[in-house]
């Protein structure tokens, strides 16, 4: 095999390139785990990307107006990690010598906010790509908000680099059949066609065409036959990037680890380091300047780190634009920095309603709407939509109009019925920077995307969900549309805070709180039934519940039971509370719409709410009960639900799944004795 010059490639360019797959394979081999596969075939198409389009400053990773480079294919990691230490990100060789090592720069896959230069989190496949739609909306629509003839400030492309595994999962169809019919030409995919997976070849279970798939998708779609072809990459960026009026994939048809004399074009180089001997008899194939681990020739650093001056000089055009822009449009630029630091403008908050108990009974997710119009109204960053469930998620903006190709500049997105791809979108529109997003459907479809919800809590995220009709409440839909399992499974997700409103007024605090975070995403759990609104009594409602939990009402002395519930059922306990003073049983109504915040409270405050010596408690949720005993300790009671839902009206559901006043007094008489 003769390996030492590919096609269309120059001496310099097939250095640099080999530079890239020997440093992947190194660092593989070094760590004793790692996927070498990816990186030596897709290091070509990476090289001229990298060195020749993409708009970076490895100076400043973070200025505004770069391209985005998404590294769906997240296995593939030391393909980045590399271009990050040859083009001059703050990630040295010793960084690369540490690949997945404990505290290292380097981990597995690609992790946001701790790796310089890495946009996004990935490694799950498909949600990169997911993400990498979502950020060319944003660009798209921050430059319609922004951009004025002659002055362009917002004018940049998104990158995804994929592969077959990317193209197999479902949130990749959802996403790619959205970004086509948004018509994102600054969207361009390249994807890695190696025709392998872990098992073997992809022709075990993957034979559809997947240029017929984009082209369907609306999307403009390029072929290079040869993936070391450099001047086919080129030409076929280029021509990606004159498509203005539609995302552009590029097929890149790959050899996974090229160059490997026994191992390339098999599933061996998927997922396992070569393993020295091969690694030697590769670099002979490549005609590789040394056998030793981890070489750089000088030339080949002096040519990647062109791409620093070439970045510094980009940048200072770009702020020079700025400064002509902020010259010529001050309001504008102004508004301008303030999206993109996520500066909550002032009186964001004026508006919001206040409910009080004379107001007739409201469902939450109707008063959600409500709340999310007056904040969006005075929040311009706040964009988001549901998937096809706006009329009963109450998510629409009523002032603004859709997002679309031929209204960028809308702030209502149609994700359609696409609950995975839209979680992903979300995550991409936040990390772009510029735009507040949320989301809405019903809870029992938080499950399809749950993987996104789980990615943006793992990145700290603030994205917002609204997961309307909460409970087996929903009534005649039935068991496939009655969450059951999903509040106590969203609680498990680390760095998520679930909230479950019990009026509109809990929803009101829970939508100030979820504007404010900013260290991880929050859940909305809205109710599909009205409610009426609590006596909060000095607002106490909207002022503890920060606090994750508070004394909604109390008895003079000290309580014989502790009455401890979320959402709808917070008013079955006050009814029941009533029917226990009238059997001489004093009882404490604790309102706790969310566990994560209350957890993050002092102990003190723990101990007021709930006193230890106070042993005797039940808790009241419409859900599953697990993780409710932390709260009611051995003494104590859970009514709660094991089993799925059934089809009747809401109110009948709830009685016959023990959800009443009456039912609560009778527990509390068998736990008092």
């Amino acid at each position: 095999m003769n390996n030492r010059l590919s096609e269309g490639q120059t001496t310099i360019e097939n250095r640099c390139i080999n530079t890239i797959r020997t440093l992947s394979m190194d660092a593989i081999q070094k760590a004793n785990s790692g996927h070498p596969g990816a990186p030596m075939g897709l290091a070509p198409a990476a090289y001229i990307l990298w060195t020749r389009f993409l708009k970076h400053n490895p100076a400043n990773p973070d200025w505004l107006d770069r391209d985005r480079f998404v590294l769906s294919a997240g296995h593939a990691s030391m393909l980045l990690y590399s271009l990050l230490f040859l083009t001059g990100y703050d990630v040295s060789l010793d960084d690369l010598k540490n690949f997945r090592q404990w505290g290292s720069k380097t981990p597995g896959h690609p992790e946001f906010g701790h790796t310089p230069g890495v946009e996004t989190t990935t490694g799950p496949l498909g949600q990169g790509f997911a993400n990498a739609v979502g950020m060319a909306m944003a660009e798209r629509h921050l430059a319609a908000r922004f951009n004025k003839p002659g002055h362009d400030i917002v004018d940049h492309y998104t990158y995804v680099m994929c592969g077959d595994g990317d193209m197999m999962e479902g949130i990749t169809s959802e996403a790619a059949s959205l970004a086509g019919h948004l018509g994102l030409g600054r969207l361009i995919c390249l994807y890695d066609s190696n025709s392998i997976s872990i098992e073997g070849k992809t022709d075990i279970a993957f034979t559809e065409d997947v240029a017929q798939r984009f082209k369907a998708y609306n999307w403009h779609v390029l072929l290079v036959k040869e993936g070391n072809d450099t001047e086919a990459i080129t030409d076929a960026i280029l021509s990606a990037r004159a498509e203005a009026d539609a995302p552009s994939l590029i097929i890149l048809r790959t050899h996974i680890a090229f160059g490997s004399p026994n191992k390339q074009d098999t599933a061996d180089a998927h997922g396992a380091p070569l393993g020295e001997d091969e690694i030697r008899l590769t670099k002979k194939c490549l005609d590789w300047d040394s056998d030793e681990a981890f070489h750089v020739p000088e030339d080949v650093l002096e040519q990647f780190r062109e791409c620093l001056a070439f970045g510094q000089k980009s940048e200072g055009e770009w702020q020079e634009k700025f400064t002509a822009y902020r010259k010529a449009h001050p309001n504008l630029a102004g508004r301008w920095a303030d999206a993109m630091s996520g500066f909550l403008e002032p009186g964001w908050d004026a508006d919001i309603p206040v409910f009080s108990p004379s107001d007739d009974p409201i469902a939450t997710r109707a008063a959600s709407g409500r709340i999310l119009n007056a904040i969006a109204e005075k929040l311009s960053t706040l964009m988001g939509g549901s998937a096809d469930l706006a009329p009963s998620n109450k998510t629409y903006l009523d002032f603004s109009h859709e997002f679309q190709k031929t209204s960028y500049d809308g702030r209502n997105i149609r994700f359609g019925v696409r609950e995975h791809a839209m979680g992903g979108i979300l995550c991409g529109l936040f990390l772009h920077n510029g735009i507040r997003p949320y989301c809405g459907t019903f809870l029992v479809f938080a499950d399809y995307l749950r993987p996104s919800i789980r990615m943006a809590s793992l990145m700290g995220l603030p994205l917002i969900y609204i997961f309307t009709h909460d409970s087996v409440a929903v009534g005649e839909d039935g068991p496939t549309h009655q969450p059951v399992e999903h509040l106590s499974s969203l609680r498990l997700i680390p760095n998520l805070t679930v909230i479950r409103p019990a009026d509109a007024a809990e929803t009101a605090a829970a939508w100030r709180h979820s504007i404010q975070t900013t260290n991880g995403p929050v859940a909305l759990l809205l109710s599909r039934q009205k409610l009426p609104v609590l006596d909060h009594k000095d607002d106490k409602g909207a002022k503890n519940l920060s606090n994750g939990a508070y004394i909604l009402e109390d008895s003079d002395n000290t309580p014989d039971i502790i009455l401890i519930a979320s959402g709808s059922e917070v008013h079955l306990a006050l009814d029941a509370r009533q029917l226990l003073s009238e059997k001489n049983i004093s009882a404490r109504v604790v309102s706790m719409p969310s566990w994560e915040l209350f957890e993050q409270t002092s102990i003190n405050y723990k101990n007021h709410v709930l006193p230890p010596d106070i042993t005797t408690r039940i808790a009241i949720e419409a859900g599953h009960p697990m993780g409710w005993e932390r709260y009611v300790g051995d003494n104590g009671a859970v009514i709660g639900i094991t089993r799925f839902g059934s089809s009747a009206p809401g109110p009948t559901v709830m009685a016959k799944y023990g959800f009443t006043s009456d039912n609560i007094v009778q527990k509390a008489l068998a736990l008092i004795g």
